[in-house]
């Protein structure tokens, strides 16, 4: 009887650590996504769009239906990080495919900063593309 118990216990602990390892397994971490540059491009004065693309690093498919609430761009890049650009969305008819438009002011090298909600994902998906201005 007594090993009848013991069994039973090393069992249940053995399928509780699988279905724990299953879990958290199948469960994407935030820093499994990653966002990319497609294009920038002059839009008028002082102004660019931005093609970014976000996707599951492991696969590398799109992420569709994000939803992008943080959209912060500045100057870091060339250490002016005070000298910030208005971000605006735009329209994409591609899935995975986020576009922005970003009033510069300036040309030189800049940063847009992006913080995003994964359906399914716990964590924020963060991230940072540089791009030229001109």
């Amino acid at each position: 009887m007594r090993f009848h118990l013991h069994a039973r216990a090393f069992i249940g602990a053995a399928i509780f650590a699988t279905s724990t390892l299953a879990a958290s397994y199948g469960l994407a971490a935030s820093n499994d996504y990653r966002f990319e540059l497609v294009q920038a491009q002059p839009a008028g004065a002082g102004k660019t769009t931005l093609s970014v693309r976000l996707f599951r690093v492991p696969d590398s498919k799109p992420v569709t239906g994000a939803v992008l609430f943080e959209t912060k761009s500045d100057m870091g890049p060339s250490g002016m990080a005070e000298m910030a650009g208005k971000v605006s969305p735009l329209p994409s008819g591609q899935p995975g495919l986020y576009r922005f438009q970003v009033e510069t002011g300036m040309a030189g090298k800049w940063a847009l900063n992006l913080g995003a909600k994964v359906q399914g994902e716990a964590g924020t998906v963060r991230g940072t593309v540089a791009y030229e201005a001109k």
